[in-house]
């Protein structure tokens, strides 16, 4: 049977290539602009490069943040039903914002936002905690609709007129 490695020794082969990556520059691997460019050219073309660079990851980052704070004023009941159904919807899209930027900030380099992106994933999962852990039977049960995961139907009276 036949070396399936073809008798390479591929430790050596990934030092070797960590090694070469290593002595090229985070500039080199970017595109440059043209080369009859003027060294202000070149120097703007830069400066652009780094500045668009991550204005992505921080407009991602900002409408995630917005709807995590947006979601602490919902203005709808959330204790059952419908109304349950759509706030977790939206305690879903916080998390998962926080994700989708999280991946953008991670990309771009930017600590401190992908921090926050973090926080905003962590943030969705507590808001969602909240609501679905006591429907499931852990932590202290509420009384009523709260323990529900449907709304208590309306009771009909009828009353009868006396004249």
């Amino acid at each position: 049977m036949s070396d399936p490695t073809g008798g390479r020794n591929w430790d050596a082969e990934m030092r070797r290539i960590d090694r070469n990556l290593e002595s090229v520059s985070d500039s080199a691997l970017l595109p440059a602009p043209a080369s009859s460019a003027s060294p202000a050219a070149k120097a703007e073309a830069a400066v652009t490069r780094e500045r668009t660079r991550t204005a992505g990851a921080f407009l991602r980052l900002a409408l995630a943040v917005a709807l995590g704070v947006g979601v602490l004023f919902w203005p709808y009941e959330h204790h059952c039903g419908a109304g349950l159904a759509g706030y977790l919807g939206a305690v879903l899209a916080v998390a998962a914002g926080g994700v989708w930027s999280a991946f953008w900030t991670w990309r771009h380099r930017t600590a401190r936002a992908h921090v926050l992106a973090l926080l905003l994933v962590l943030w969705g999962i507590t808001l969602a905690a909240v609501e679905v852990l006591p429907r499931a039977g852990y932590g202290p049960l509420g009384t009523g609709a709260a323990s529900s995961w449907t709304c208590p139907k309306p009771s009909l009276v009828l009353r009868t007129a006396t004249h």
